[in-house]
């Protein structure tokens, strides 16, 4: 990049584009990709054709949103049926002490955002090689294999590769939103993006369940002492991942535009494997990193040997298309990176370190033995997340849209937050359970309904705060100037990365933290609660700054004074 191109950023006069942090730009600009037709039944359509008509939104392609809603719901499932055995399973490890569980779940935790966040990128870069649906079946599949690796775990290393292993080749979330992104279009997205939060609801709902209920200390069938009582959840969750996998393979659809131009099936397993073999290979001259040739668009349809067989055929036509030249105009970084802009990523990146954090000290605090903990088995545990889970459901369908439409996405997204700060404040007061053997007693019917209480704050302020995250990201008009891929790209980018980030640090620094106050007596741990609430807080109190009037939905009205506000950018725009 020259001087020049360091201060300032071309972008194209075109149609705006609308995206959440969690992915990159969509290519296709909400426009189904050229294999559907409207005449499939999936409700596929040309959003082009209502966005020129105001007041008019854009049909869902209700197929294709079911098959993303069912590889979003598969793999939440499995990757949240591990947390209510995780301590338990971590206690069993000859290496772990029992008084640094907390650190060691939190070590085989992040062991696996930490390689998600590395690897995340290149799986969105080659799903724009090779398409999105071969990138979203390989990594459904490999993952369906590490959970019954996992399984098998009897160490704390074993436990640590494999959860690192399960990161490198889990990319599907992003993916999944940006299939959504690009199937949909701004008429319709607010609406289509509202579902992604209820899934993985759900999904917190099933996995806690099947991680929790499945534990089998002893063989059912033989009554001796289980070799791999961890193992069962794993299967199914691998089960799930496999009967996804199918799914998928028959009824999802390219949705990266101009696909027709991409190599053929065979051609993108040969290149994905390559690449595969080249990345982890180390190789020094990776064809990956070859710069494409500079041809025009008809190139990548020339019938010769030599153009089949060459790796660059994997560079995407939205590419290529990119090089045209468009109307330009010029945008500083002053005018992408606004004090809304800023905030937006810092309060983003918080709510995801918070939310992680929150997740991993949960089963760690219920887990441990009292005076520092509640002493839950595993189906306690699941049990108390899935009924959470399904209170959270009912109030995201029922209630929060019609919140939301009255209070608005930032102030819905400052509930999120704060949501947060009071379920970390009043966790390490619940009470304890009764240790009068298996029956129920009032005391711990009473810590049950705390409990309970307690993570529905949580997931709600979870569920909540993220849909109203993905709607301001949404409305990306902070810059008020409609840039182009390039710039939201950017700002997407960084977005990712600083949530990947905490999502990648807050299982160890909670964990860590938690063995460490637990040492402190009485209540040591609400030292490591308060910890994560005070950085809740900070996040709440950041989120009044964003207060740019176009982050709202279009005809969204509020007699309040922060509405009468207008951000640097917009009156820097309406000044011009």
């Amino acid at each position: 990049m020259t001087a020049s191109e360091s201060t300032q950023i071309t972008r194209r006069s075109s149609t705006q584009h609308y995206q959440t942090f969690d992915t990159p730009p969509p290519k296709s600009r909400g426009r189904p990709n050229s294999g559907q037709s409207e005449s499939s039944g999936d409700g596929s359509h040309d959003p082009n054709d209502y966005n020129d008509q105001p007041g008019t939104n854009s049909p869902l392609p209700k197929k294709q949103m079911a098959v993303l809603a069912m590889i979003a719901l598969a793999e939440q499932t499995a990757l949240n049926s591990i947390s209510p055995y995780l301590p338990d399973m971590a206690s069993t490890f000859p290496e772990v002490e029992p008084s640094q569980v907390g650190v060691y779940v939190g070590t085989i935790a992040s062991a696996f955002a930490l390689a998600q966040f590395a690897t995340n990128y290149y799986w969105g870069w080659l799903s724009d090689r090779i398409g999105r649906k071969p990138v979203i079946l390989l990594g459904t599949l490999l993952t369906a294999l590490c959970f019954v690796a996992f399984g098998f775990c009897k160490t704390l290393w074993q436990a640590i590769l494999v959860q690192a292993l399960m990161g490198v080749v889990n990319g599907n979330q992003g993916l999944v939103s940006t299939c959504l992104g690009e199937i949909t279009d701004r008429s319709n997205q607010s609406q289509a993006f509202t579902y992604l939060p209820v899934l993985y609801g759900i999904g917190g709902i099933t996995g806690p369940l099947l991680g929790g209920l499945l534990i089998f200390e002893r063989n059912p069938f033989t009554g001796n002492k289980s070799t791999y009582p961890y193992l069962a959840p794993n299967i199914v969750a691998a089960a799930i991942l496999l009967v996804d996998f199918t799914l998928t393979a028959i009824f999802l659809e390219e949705s990266l535009e101009d696909a027709d131009t991409l190599p053929k099936f065979g051609k993108k397993v040969r290149s994905l494997f390559t690449w595969l073999w080249q990345f982890t290979g180390f190789s020094r001259h990776p064809t990956y990193l070859r710069l494409p040739q500079e041809t025009p668009y008809s190139s990548l349809h020339r019938g010769t040997a030599d153009t089949e067989d060459h790796d660059s055929d994997l560079d995407s036509a939205s590419e290529v298309s990119s090089r045209d030249n468009h109307h330009a105009e010029e945008l500083t970084w002053d005018e992408i990176f606004t004090r809304d802009t800023i905030l937006l990523l810092l309060t983003y990146l918080i709510f995801a370190f918070c939310n992680v954090s929150f997740n991993s000290l949960f089963p760690i605090f219920a887990q441990a033995k009292p005076p520092v903990g509640r002493h839950l088995t595993p189906s306690e545990i699941g049990l108390s997340q899935g009924f959470a889970g399904v209170v959270t459901i009912i109030f995201q369908i029922c209630i929060f849209n019609r919140l939301r439409d009255k209070m608005g996405n930032r102030w819905s997204y400052r509930a999120g937050l704060f949501g947060f700060v009071v379920s970390f404040l009043l966790m390490p007061f619940v009470g304890y359970k009764s240790q009068d053997g298996e029956s129920l007693t009032r005391k711990s019917a009473l810590m049950a309904v705390e409990l309970c209480f307690v993570l529905l704050i949580k997931t709600v302020a979870s569920v909540g705060g993220l849909t109203s995250a993905l709607l301001l990201a949404n409305y990306p008009q902070v810059t008020n100037s409609a840039p182009d891929n390039a710039v939201l790209g950017a700002l997407n980018g960084l977005a990712q990365t600083l949530s990947a980030a905490g999502r990648a640090v807050g299982p160890f620094l909670s964990g860590g933290l938690f063995s460490l106050t637990s040492k402190i007596q009485p209540k040591g741990e609400a030292i490591a609660f308060g910890v994560f609430g005070a950085v809740s807080f900070i996040g709440f109190i950041m989120s009044f700054g964003i207060r740019g009037r176009s982050l709202e939905a279009d005809g969204w009205v509020s007699d309040s004074d922060d509405d009468n506000y207008k951000s640097d950018d917009e009156d820097e725009h309406n000044g011009a």
